[in-house]
């Protein structure tokens, strides 16, 4: 089992490549929903009944991919994902009305699922191997990814279809699984140390069945997970609107505030290996609620474009290591099944923030509505405060 310094760095470079593959594709596809709108003739509501094949694929996938995991490998099941993820991209442009491509959204939604529970299990694993919090570096490849990748479909959707562009996207991620994958099924999960299988013994393998103990902590980290990612929806969809709606932004300034917290993100997420090196799991988890929630009532209520664009800004570094935090250590706690559940109610969070925002934005106020994103950030800092115990490290 690979356990020297070259072959745990090898690793590290390998899962790190699938983590930038999956943003990758992912934001490809994210670019052309709305010509692949036009394609199928969908209005508003039945593409968001379509796009909700994405989410139930994934839901689904997730649960079921832990107990895959325990059977064939984290390895393996990555690789097969990521052969899937690529294969069903290239499908929506080929479809021409909104059920359609909601189903061949099932298929996307659940390669999307199932490598996001994967890599996640094989991350986790080399985490405790390395004995280092390296977990932030490989969702901050997923963050570059998904930069490069959306900025990479504005610059083609100019001249090239929406079939021509995500076939390219089928040929990039065959091609990098080809390259990648071969080298990852190569190197067997890294053996867990023998000092820290000494320390932990409830960590040498993850159980199938889980006790009650560790479900509920499990859980309790998969809160964490949702109140982060529900965060991340909400500003994706609301923050332009907020800007230029409540604070009279232009169309082009407005765009610029998730950009920013987008940015803020993934800088927060490439220097936040240093930051639990130097502040533990518990004053991360505690600080980076704290600091979201400040960050996002800033967002939320100044009265001036820039103050609030200032907000965004804080509540991304904010938020930037919750959820890789809280999904190490679920993996920690139950492996791959840990990673599953606690993926499944980040998820959720994501997919729960944009519809209660504007809910909440219909009773009261747009504004009043993005301070249930400081509300829950707050809660993921008493969280990370009260599982203290559990986290520290």
């Amino acid at each position: 089992m690979p356990g020297t310094p070259t072959d745990l760095t090898r690793l590290r470079i390998t899962l790190t490549a699938f983590f930038a593959l999956d943003g990758f594709i992912f934001a490809g596809w994210v670019v052309r929903i709305p010509a692949i709108k036009e394609q199928t003739g969908a209005s508003a509501s039945t593409l968001g009944l379509a796009l909700l094949g994405v989410s139930a694929g994934a839901v689904i996938t997730m649960m079921l991919t832990g107990r895959l995991c325990h059977r064939y490998g984290n390895h393996q099941v990555t690789v097969a994902c990521a052969v899937l993820l690529s294969l069903s991209v290239s499908l929506p442009p080929l479809t021409h009305s909104p059920l359609t491509l909601g189903l061949v959204l099932l298929v996307f939604g659940a390669a999307y699922g199932g490598i996001n529970v994967a890599f996640n299990s094989a991350a986790v694993d080399l985490v405790r191997a390395m004995r280092r919090p390296i977990m932030p570096s490989f969702h901050a490849a997923f963050s570059l990814g998904g930069m490069v990748g959306a900025g990479l479909g504005g610059l083609v959707a100019g001249f090239l279809t929406p079939t021509q562009h995500l076939f390219g996207l089928t040929l990039i991620g065959l091609l990098v699984t080809a390259v990648v994958g071969r080298n990852l099924l190569r190197l067997k999960p890294p053996a867990l140390p023998e000092d820290t299988a000494k320390d932990s013994p409830k960590q040498e393998t993850a159980p199938r069945r889980l006790n009650p103990r560790t479900r509920g902590l499990v859980f309790t980290f998969g809160l964490i997970a949702l109140c982060t990612a529900f965060g991340e929806g909400a500003l994706a969809d609301w923050s332009a609107l907020h800007l230029e709606q409540d604070l009279d932004a232009t169309a082009g300034a407005a765009a610029i505030g998730y950009s920013c917290f987008a940015l803020a993100m993934t800088a927060g997420r490439l220097t936040g290996t240093r930051l639990l090196e130097r502040l533990g799991r518990t004053r991360t988890l505690v600080s980076g609620g704290t600091t979201a929630a400040l960050g996002m009532l800033l967002g939320a209520l100044a009265p001036t474009l820039w103050a609030a664009v200032l907000g965004f800004v804080i509540t991304g570094l904010g938020l930037a290591n919750l959820f890789p935090v809280a999904v190490e250590r679920a993996g920690t706690l139950a492996g791959p099944d840990g990673v599953a559940i606690a993926s499944t109610l980040g998820y959720g969070g994501m997919l729960l923030g944009p519809p209660a925002i504007g809910f909440m934005a219909d009773w009261y106020s747009l504004p009043a509505a993005l301070t249930s994103v400081a509300v829950l950030a707050t809660v993921a800092a008493l969280i990370g405060f009260l599982t203290r115990h559990a986290a520290e490290g």
